[in-house]
């Protein structure tokens, strides 16, 4: 069939028409391509070009209440390789393994992976600077020295604990370390540049330096002095009584900060490796429970005088040395008893039967709605990991032995650091506060305060007249009872001892206990609770033998470091048989040998050096307070001649 011209023309027409629509589309999708997307492809391009070489930023660092630096970072760069712009992978290895001191094959291994960048390791991690700079001065293609840094802990073991550690990429394990580690990190930087599919560089293309962020500097309640003169005692008493574990605690009964805090054994959390895992995983202040003994008896003491079940003055109670409870026999520690007594000589003698009546006179419903409202049987939320709970009797589960033990401290577990902050609100006026470590935060170049941590305030318990009276009944403790080896001339110090069974394998050990003391000063007006427990001590398992003195030796260094004042006040010691009564040194200087001897030859020994009739010096000095019959040094010299 003949096709006419007139068609032909028209087919033209319609292939020429779509041809120009076709091509219209094809510029108008290049357009968009080129105007629209062109800045979103381009970025993804160089994207896909570009290679980021971190730089860690500074961890932040700790520093105590008075800005003592506890923990900081030291220089400890890493070396990083790019294998792809590695020449010579032998020769670059045996070069790095003579400056690293590590296997050749080793470093070959790591240059030779199909990967952007290698980060050298252990070898090439954390170096010195003097090998960083070897490593520089080889100018070895495809490696590169980045800045890093690594946690110094000056101190050494001093608050190990609280501390913690951080791990080979400067992340925070254990103690605060971890617990903070989101704000001490801060955030990495890098450095940029573009590479082609082999992963070398694109020539004429400019590095792009991002600048680390670090991490905020946290500042502690701790005060290193006192957490010094916490951690001497505590190591003299590993010397003295060798215990499985002691437990030591300082807080401001005002507002939870935690002054010190430490336990034995140890580590040094820049070597944590080299010490069993059992001494650096284990935070005992928070993680240990047991059964806490007579320093519980302070609860039942409270709840009793808030709820008016005792007069501690005028109410008595017959000891004879046991009581009888739904058939069980339960003993005071004086087997013959303690006789009649008024209920403050129940608490000065730490006497279980009068508890055992405090107990009884509250019953099970009131006792344990105290001991709730005291934070026993949960956490209390202090800001480090591994905190326990502690157990308590469910109420259904309470009968009269188990209302009758609570009392005085037995059947109950509970952690250190539970019991200091109940003893804190008991003292302080009745007020529960939430232990804490942190006490603000700063910005680390200009030290630009960035945060402060203010005092979480739980719940009032007691009233302030019940605390009046429970800090009576423990400077009464210190001063006329079992506590008398805290006691310290001068201060009016409050305090309670305890000494608890052991339960080893289900049952408890007839020698095996965990002896302790909570002392308080001043006891008018608490500035300090301090709180020391000994883990089955060798000898002597005594809590006012053992304990006691040792929170004697801590609490006069922290009277005199904190500028507390002597007081008048002080309840004048009560002593026993074979206890010597303090004396005060008197002023001998111009005294004549026998003026000294008619003032001082009742209380004091006399030693005498020098030739003459007049003291001219002395040791101790006027008005030290000494024990009866210590020795006093004079120097004797006859006074110069008269000027004429």
């Amino acid at each position: 069939m003949r096709v006419s011209g007139l068609t032909i023309r028209r087919r033209l027409w319609v292939l020429l028409l779509a041809g120009l629509l076709i091509f219209l589309a094809l510029v108008v999708r290049l357009a968009y391509v080129q105007l629209w997307l062109g800045p979103e492809l381009a970025s993804r391009a160089e994207e896909s070009w570009r290679r980021d070489l971190p730089f860690a930023a500074k961890r932040g660092e700790i520093l105590d209440r008075n800005g003592v630096r506890l923990t900081y970072n030291v220089s400890s760069p890493t070396v990083w390789a790019i294998p792809a712009q590695i020449k010579d992978a032998q020769a670059t290895a045996a070069s790095l393994a003579s400056v690293l001191q590590a296997s050749e094959e080793g470093i070959l291994a790591q240059i030779k992976k199909r990967e952007v960048y290698v980060r050298l390791q252990p070898a090439g991690r954390k170096i010195t600077e003097e090998k960083a700079q070897e490593v520089r001065n080889l100018q070895l293609p495809g490696i590169f020295v980045a800045e890093d840094n690594k946690r110094y802990y000056p101190f050494g073991s001093l608050a190990a604990h609280v501390l913690g550690f951080t791990g080979i990429d400067n992340q925070g394990l254990t103690g605060v370390e971890a617990s903070f580690n989101k704000l001490l990190t801060g955030q990495a930087g890098s450095i940029s540049y573009l590479a082609d599919a082999r992963n070398q560089k694109m020539p004429d293309s400019s590095d792009e330096y991002v600048k680390p962020k670090d991490g905020l500097n946290l500042q502690l309640t701790i005060d290193s002095y006192l957490q010094s003169v916490l951690e001497r005692e505590m190591d003299q008493a590993v010397l003295q009584h060798n215990p499985d574990h002691i437990i030591g605690i300082m807080m401001d009964p005002n507002n939870g900060e935690v002054l010190a805090m430490a336990s034995r054994p140890t580590y040094e959390p820049s070597h944590f490796r080299d010490f069993p895992k059992e001494a650096y995983d284990r935070n005992l202040p928070i993680w240990m429970t047991y059964e806490p003994g007579s320093t519980f008896k302070i609860m039942t003491l409270a709840a009793a005088l808030e709820e008016k079940k005792i007069n501690l003055k005028t109410d008595h109670f017959y000891d004879p040395g046991f009581v009888e409870v739904a058939g069980a026999r339960l003993r005071c520690w004086k087997r013959q008893g303690h006789g009649s007594e008024t209920f403050m000589q129940v608490v000065e003698n730490s006497c279980n039967p009068g508890f055992v009546a405090m107990g009884q006179k509250l019953g099970k419903d009131l006792l344990f709605d105290y001991i709730n409202k005291f934070g026993f049987g949960r956490k209390t939320g202090i800001d480090l990991g591994g905190e326990e709970n502690g157990i308590l009797f469910k109420k259904s589960q309470v009968g009269p032995v188990e209302l009758a033990t609570t009392s005085f401290g037995q059947g109950v577990s509970v952690t250190p650091i539970q019991q200091v902050a109940a003893v804190s609100a008991a003292v302080n006026g009745g007020k529960l506060y939430q232990p804490h470590l942190a006490k603000a935060w700063y910005q680390p170049e200009t030290e630009q305060l960035i945060d402060t941590v203010q005092p979480q305030f739980v719940r009032n318990v007691i009233s302030e007249d019940t605390s009046r009276q429970v800090r009576e009944a423990l400077e009464s403790v210190v001063a006329n009872g079992t506590g008398g080896n805290a006691f310290l001339d001068g201060y009016r110090v409050g305090g309670k001892t305890g000494t608890a069974q052991k339960v080893v394998n289900g049952r408890y050990s007839s020698n095996e206990h965990i002896v302790s003391f909570v002392g308080i000063a001043p006891a008018d007006k608490p500035r300090v609770v301090i709180y020391i427990a000994v883990d089955n001590p060798q000898g002597i398992q005594f809590g006012g033998l053992v304990a006691a003195p040792i929170v004697k030796n801590i609490m006069a260094d922290t009277l005199r470091y904190m500028n507390v004042e002597p007081s008048a006040e002080q309840l004048p010691k009560k002593y026993k048989l074979g206890e010597k009564p303090v004396v005060e040194v008197p002023d001998m200087i111009g005294m004549t040998v026998s003026d000294i001897y008619e003032d001082i030859r009742s209380d004091l020994v006399l030693a005498k050096s020098g030739n003459g009739q007049t003291v001219v010096s002395q040791a101790p000095k006027a008005g030290t307070r000494v024990d009866q019959g210590s020795t006093v040094r004079v120097y004797l010299s006859d006074p110069p001649p008269a000027a004429k």
